[in-house]
């Protein structure tokens, strides 16, 4: 074969390394860097899956969606676009398509919780004149990259007396902010040098600095604590029994930041995976009467596996199923919800893991997924022998390829990680074990579950227009 006949050959067989940024135009680059701006919105108006929940809905209502439990109460209602709310943490937002719910819907299925600290349901305490808050840390942290980091507090409380309470310290300017403190260099020596990672910091020292002025003279036990408690009754009616039922989550203060000199990089807390809950939500709001029915599921509980009546293992998406099948007159039984699920294809919105230029060898280099080069599918998960994985299908792969390539999205392919080096999972083993077919599929982060996660805006962008595309195949 002669020079030309081979780079024909390149050209029509290799696959290509791509640069997202490479196949954006000047129209485009305006929208995804303008579309960063409404993300970066949401991010530091999202931190809790409470918030997020309430950030979701306030979208939606003003796109009109209407609440199903309404729809189901006036049957009069003609809507096309619902939303349903599963205790404050869970939601979902759905848009009937000409099609019967029956024969299957379009689902992408994000997670709205993210590693924090939580305050523990008895945390006050005072030592040396200063008063902390006792924390429990949720899903997969470095305990380091907590510390000396500014902190604010988000929650909600549930009084004695059963008024609702939603507590917001530490966003405002004005606001004070709250940190765990660690220990200097010059005395780090022998408690600290020459142990592992993972013996040096303790989950019981992740104590949160919140007070130090004490209330009357030395002889009031627990005068500093009892400071920081009057403080707190005067200005919310808090009593220290109130933090039992209170869910307080302590989350970085930082909002959302360009990163870089070209502002290319979003560095922000939480974007795992509110990535993907904002790009599904703005996906679906871009969707006008499609032939298939679409969903888009926020579930809680993801990074702690799903547990719990608020986490993807609950039978919220089943519930919700049920609903619409009520709302568009078809047959709410078990037999129509079945089928109506098996009938569905499901993008299990999630991250990968982007390869960092300092940390290579923890990957595979030929099957990590890059920071800027589109949206990454992920076949599995899991750990080591693939265990805690759905695995989707030669099948399903096959089709959403083909859709991304129809669409000109940038995408890209990536594991989490060397076969033996570690690993991680998402909700989609759960969704896939309602029978349908269930791919990964989201942008690659770097610094993911730190205070300060990294996205591209060149990901973001093309990981809408994805989703954007699996809603509207037949655009």
């Amino acid at each position: 074969m002669n020079k030309k006949e081979i780079e024909k050959l390149e050209k029509n067989i290799l696959k290509k390394d791509k640069s997202a940024f490479d196949y954006l135009n000047k129209k485009e680059t305006s929208f995804a860097f303008s579309f960063a701006e409404k993300y970066k919105t949401f991010l530091d108006n999202a931190k809790t899956e409470r918030e997020a929940v309430n950030e979701i809905i306030k979208r939606a209502e003003a796109k009109g969606f209407i609440n199903i439990n309404n729809a189901l109460k006036k049957k009069s209602l003609k809507s096309k676009k619902f939303y349903k709310i599963f205790k404050g943490k869970t939601v979902g937002l759905a848009v009937l398509g000409k099609k019967p719910v029956e024969n299957g819907l379009n689902i992408i299925a994000s997670h709205i919780d993210s590693p924090r600290l939580d305050l523990k349901q008895n945390p006050l305490y005072e030592d040396l004149d200063l008063v902390l808050m006792k924390t429990h840390y949720y899903g997969g942290i470095r305990k380091y990259q907590w510390l000396n980091v500014p902190l604010a507090l988000h929650g909600t409380i549930i009084k004695a007396d059963g008024g609702k309470l939603d507590i917001n310290i530490g966003e405002d300017i004005e606001d004070p902010i709250f940190a765990v403190s660690d220990l200097l260099p010059h005395l780090a020596g022998k408690l600290q040098q020459n142990k592992k990672v993972s013996d040096v910091f303790e989950g019981e020292k992740l104590n949160i600095l919140c007070g130090s002025v004490p209330l009357g003279d030395d002889k009031i036990k627990n005068r500093f604590k009892l400071g920081v408690l009057k403080l707190l009754y005067d200005k919310y009616g808090i009593r220290e029994e109130d933090f039992v039922s209170a869910e307080i989550e302590a989350v970085p203060a930082a909002k959302a930041r360009d990163i870089g000199f070209d502002r290319s990089m979003i560095g922000a807390y939480g974007q795992d995976d509110r990535i993907c809950a904002f790009t599904a939500l703005e996906a679906l709001f871009a969707l006008k009467s499609p032939s298939k029915s679409a969903m888009a599921l926020f579930f809680d509980k993801e990074e702690i596996g799903s547990e719990g009546n608020t986490g993807a293992k609950s039978g919220f998406a089943e519930d919700f199923v049920l609903e619409l099948l009520i709302v568009n007159r078809e047959k709410p039984d078990y037999r129509t919800m079945r089928n109506s699920i098996l009938n569905s294809q499901c993008i299990s919105a999630d991250v990968n893991a982007a390869m960092d230029p300092d940390f290579k060898e923890v990957h595979d280099k030929m099957n990590a997924a890059k920071l800027g080069a589109g949206i990454c599918i992920t076949k599995y998960t899991g750990a080591r022998g693939k265990s805690g994985a759905s695995d989707a299908s030669a099948e399903l792969i096959g089709k959403i390829i083909k859709l991304l390539n129809k669409n000109k999205v940038v995408w890209q392919t990536g594991e989490l990680g060397k076969v033996d080096e570690g690993g991680g999972g998402t909700l989609g083993k759960f969704l896939a074990e309602s029978g349908m077919d269930v791919l990964d599929c989201g942008p690659s982060l770097l610094s993911m579950h730190s205070p300060l996660e990294i996205s591209s805006k060149a990901d973001l962008y093309m990981t809408y227009k994805g989703y954007k595309s699996f809603f509207a195949p037949n655009k």
